[in-house]
């Protein structure tokens, strides 16, 4: 199960679909999920910034993971998008399969 990650990614809520159906169009995960109305607070630019915000929760292999990143960069609108992937420790064995090969027919 060390090769299965899970990946958050927050984007403005009206390019939230169509970013989640690119990753899953392009074999870049097995199934993406989109958290419609997340309310985020950061910084940027030297002042606390407040957007509306969905998050995609992207279930993906360590092998896809940097073809991901670079779709997700080249297509996301924010200059530094949120990406962070974490390592998957357990979990339903036929859906870590099924991940490992949906992700996988690229």
């Amino acid at each position: 199960m060390q090769n299965i990650r899970v990946v958050f990614i927050t984007v403005p809520m009206a390019e939230a679909r169509d970013l989640a159906r690119g990753i899953v169009d392009h074999r870049l995960a097995a199934c993406v999920n989109v958290v419609p109305k997340v309310e985020s607070f950061f910084w940027w630019e030297n002042q606390v910034q407040q957007e509306q915000e969905a998050l995609l929760v992207v279930k993906t292999t360590q092998l896809r993971l940097d073809k991901l990143i670079a779709y997700v960069r080249d297509e996301h609108p924010y200059d530094v998008p949120e990406i962070i992937a974490v390592p998957v420790a357990e979990g339903l064995p036929d859906y870590i399969n099924w991940v490992m090969e949906e992700a996988g027919k690229a």
